[in-house]
């Protein structure tokens, strides 16, 4: 190798070097498993999007199945900690943290079809609860349905001394005005607690009959009565936001809001194929109730919301304020 060459092959191996110092990896922390539909259909996009976007400068390695500690109740935690730069979490479960965002799963206040869109129409008004994040996605789910163990519900008095799991505290609030005994639990807990008998029922979206086989533990499931649409987020760590060159905030910025509609998409779409799921398992049945029976539920549940509004005011959160910006659609 002549001289020339030499000098050639330095500046090239330091051109090489300079630009692996300069590339980053975000660990994305997912509790689900990676079969899970949210990991080709928002997660697996997420990483592409933002390594087209900055020209892969900045990538994401996800780590799904919990590789990064088990359990989707510390998926906030993990991230303000710094265990993983973004993860995949649901507000309910930090319930104390997102008094505002949880406002938006309360009966009547979203619909499936546009709640995402009305929750990015009004983020300045959510984005001072996640300042110990960045924000990066957030999303309005499927409703929640009545997953049962062993007893058909057809009406309140059927829920009357059943343990149902719930996914957030405004959720355990509406089974409490039917007169069952909501349980707080992961999600990742209900099959076991199910077929143990631990709880009697559940309350999640349809996706749980696939995503979490609860069509095997469960023989009954209701539908048709106002609950809860939860919302789920992806965050980022702060200080590893701000580390990032304005040119990747960017792209993490318009990336998230692109994959908030993904995970939209991908949450309604399997949430009806768990219905028709259910509905073609041998000696199960779904039960769909009659606008007068679903009336009988939502009776009592009503009130459930005018509570929440009300501890949130007393807490100093203007809350009506927000419930009543979240349904002028």
């Amino acid at each position: 190798m002549n001289f020339m060459q030499k000098i050639t092959a330095a500046v090239f191996g330091a051109a090489l070097m300079a630009s692996a110092a300069l590339a980053a990896e975000l660990k994305f922390a997912n509790y689900m498993a990676p079969t899970h539909p949210y990991v080709p259909g928002a997660f697996e996009p997420l990483a592409e999007k933002i390594a087209a976007e900055t020209g892969g400068a900045l990538t994401v390695r996800i780590y799904s199945g919990g590789e990064l500690g088990a359990g989707p109740t510390d998926q906030y935690s993990r991230v303000v900690d710094g265990v993983a730069e973004l993860a995949v979490g649901l507000p309910g479960y930090t319930a104390s943290s997102f008094p505002m965002t949880l406002l938006s799963e309360l009966p009547g206040v979203l619909t499936e079809a546009d709640g995402t869109a009305t929750l990015w129409e009004h983020i300045d008004v959510l984005q001072p609860e996640y300042r110990r994040v960045k924000l990066v996605s957030l999303w309005s789910s499927a409703q929640n349905l009545l997953y049962s163990r062993a007893k058909a519900v057809r009406k309140p008095e059927d829920v009357r001394g059943l343990k149902i799991r719930v996914p957030s505290r405004n959720a355990g609030l509406i089974v409490e005005a039917w007169g069952g005994s909501p349980v707080s639990m992961p999600v990742s807990d209900i099959y076991n607690a199910l077929q143990t008998g631990v709880i009697d029922a559940a309350m999640i979206d349809g996706t749980a009959t696939l995503a979490f086989k609860l069509g095997e533990v469960a023989q009954y499931l209701t539908i048709g009565m106002d609950t809860t649409i939860s919302p789920f987020f992806i965050v980022m760590n702060r200080d590893a936001y701000a580390a990032l060159p304005a040119e990747q905030q960017a792209a993490v910025d318009k990336v998230g809001r692109e994959v908030s509609d993904l995970g939209n998409r991908v949450q309604l779409t399997e949430a009806q194929k768990g219905i028709d799921a259910f509905a073609a398992l041998p000696g199960k049945e779904v039960i769909r109730l009659t606008p007068e029976e679903a009336a009988a539920f939502n009776a009592l549940s009503a009130p459930v919301v005018d509570k929440v509004v009300a501890e949130a005011s007393a807490a100093g959160v203007d809350a009506r304020s927000v419930v009543d910006a979240l349904k002028a659609k």
